[in-house]
């Protein structure tokens, strides 16, 4: 076999890879973006634990094939730019700033979420969605809210309890 075919198996190899290691995968074109976009679209997409990368399409497409996925065989043509993210959220709201921000720059076009197909309505939506941590966050915040104003009220008892015998121990007096 020739050193250009072991080479593009590798690449494979290491989509899968990716593919494997990430919650969402998404699918964006970009046409037209400087080389300082792509370097500020890069450093946004690691500052958000996502991975920013450009494979050809052939090879992703064979990825995803090999993982059983024929979805995205009409998402993969011209050029396309791949967000991988290591949460559902992260990579979508990235990509969804971006199409705002470079404006007719970057189009979606589709994602890979929890084993299935987003559209790219499916990646807009997800975009707006909050990620695990804030929802977990105002979880938290749910369950403390009742303890915390149960501590509240009870400290309030105890307190007024001293006061009250102090009223009755200034009457009596």
């Amino acid at each position: 076999m020739s050193a250009n075919f072991e080479a593009k198996k590798a690449v494979v190899e290491e989509i899968t890879e990716k593919i494997k290691a990430s919650k969402a995968v998404v699918f964006v074109d970009y046409v037209g973006l400087s080389v300082a976009e792509v370097s500020e679209l890069r450093n946004k997409c690691r500052e958000a634990g996502c991975e920013y990368k450009v494979y050809k399409n052939t090879l992703v497409r064979k990825a995803f094939n090999e993982l059983g996925y024929t979805d995205f065989d009409s998402d993969l043509n011209g050029p396309t730019a791949i967000a991988f993210s290591k949460d559902e959220t992260s990579g979508a709201k990235i990509m969804v700033a971006a199409a705002k921000d470079y404006d007719k720059k970057i189009t979606l076009k589709s994602a890979f979420v929890d084993n299935a197909y987003v559209d790219k309505k499916g990646v807009t939506a997800l975009a707006t969605m909050p990620s695990k941590e804030e929802l977990l966050a105002k979880l938290l915040g749910s369950l403390q809210a009742p303890v915390a104003n149960l501590a509240g009220v009870l400290s309030n008892i105890i307190s007024g309890l001293p006061r009250a015998l102090k009223a009755v121990a200034d009457q009596k007096a």
